[in-house]
């Protein structure tokens, strides 16, 4: 005869069965509960037990007492038998045009702040959706759409149009400026600075999350010093703390320059402004996807995300 393993015998129903027992107090109330005689169902619980090699009631008394394992295994009984319910409702739901799973990448200049309240938005309507969100830098935001690790970017920097399959729309326009540390040298440097006097000073630069190695430098000048970090808010810390000058979008920086933190430079280049965009993939999105595109319909909405960076 073939041994039992240990999901064969720890079913739902049985996982429910033994938890009737522990609320019943007997193995007779329970069975009388369920229509059977309590032989076939002390035999049920028996098959467990043995199964595990373990005894999950205490029968020296007249009621059914779970043992310390007995005890652990209705606890994560219960745990398993929420899941079991909790995938059911998903399933349900996906079947209704929810997808499984929402991969949206995020170029760095946009506002977490922000973000996370459309995350929090989002989960109180109850989807049966995952979201996973992913940090992205000039080119590679538009890459990860484009290579199929995203269904939604937002933040694109370039014009997707030229990309096969994937729909856009504008985001806003950000302009960047030179800043830097009140007691970085720069700060007293007169003003418009040029290029030859840059290039004498450090840049903190993020880096590019492209994979294809067609990633994209923004402001370094040839034979400049660079720090490269990975994200902006570490090239905004950076700068903070002064160890290098560079170009920050105005969201980022308008409260430290407010406050003293940062002073800005005028350069003999103009300030950089860009057009930002959000794109996805297909003609057809589904339901979660559809929810976050029709967030991004409100200009209140697209404005925050350029704009609500400072924290604290």
């Amino acid at each position: 005869m073939a041994l039992l393993r240990d999901r064969d015998v720890l079913t739902p129903d049985t996982l429910a069965l033994l938890q009737l027992v522990a609320d019943s107090g007997s193995f007779a109330a329970a069975a009388r509960q369920l229509g059977l005689v309590p032989s076939a169902l002390t035999y049920r619980i028996r098959q467990v037990e043995d199964a595990l090699d373990v005894l999950l009631f205490d029968r020296s008394a007249r009621q059914a007492r779970p043992t310390e394992a007995g005890q652990e295994l209705l606890r994560e009984g219960a745990r398993l038998l929420s899941e079991v319910d909790a995938v059911a409702n998903r399933v349900r739901r996906v079947a209704t045009g929810w997808e499984p799973e929402l991969r949206i990448a995020v170029d760095g200049v946009i506002s977490r702040t922000t973000l996370l309240e459309l995350i929090e938005a989002f989960y109180t309507i109850a989807p049966p959706t995952r979201l996973k969100i992913t940090d992205s830098i000039l080119a590679g935001t538009l890459e990860a759409l484009s290579s199929g690790r995203a269904d939604l970017a937002i933040g694109i920097a370039v014009d997707a149009s030229h990309v096969a399959g994937l729909q856009q729309l504008d985001l806003g326009e950000i302009t960047f400026r030179y800043v830097v540390a009140p007691h970085h040298r720069l700060a007293d440097e007169l003003q418009p600075i040029s290029d030859e006097v840059l290039r004498q000073h450090r840049i903190i630069a993020v880096a590019d999350s492209s994979r294809s190695g067609n990633g994209q430098t923004i402001g370094v000048l040839n034979g400049q010093d660079v720090l490269t970090v990975d994200t902006m808010q570490a090239k905004l810390q950076a700068q903070l703390r002064g160890i290098g000058g560079g170009f920050l979008p105005d969201n980022m920086t308008m409260p430290y320059l407010r406050s003293g933190q940062l002073v800005e430079r005028e350069l003999m280049r103009p300030p950089r402004k860009i057009k930002l965009r959000y794109a996805w993939r297909g003609t057809n999105p589904g339901k979660a996807l559809q929810w976050w595109l029709d967030q991004l319909q409100s200009e209140a909405t697209r404005t925050s995300l350029l704009s609500n960076h400072y924290v604290g």
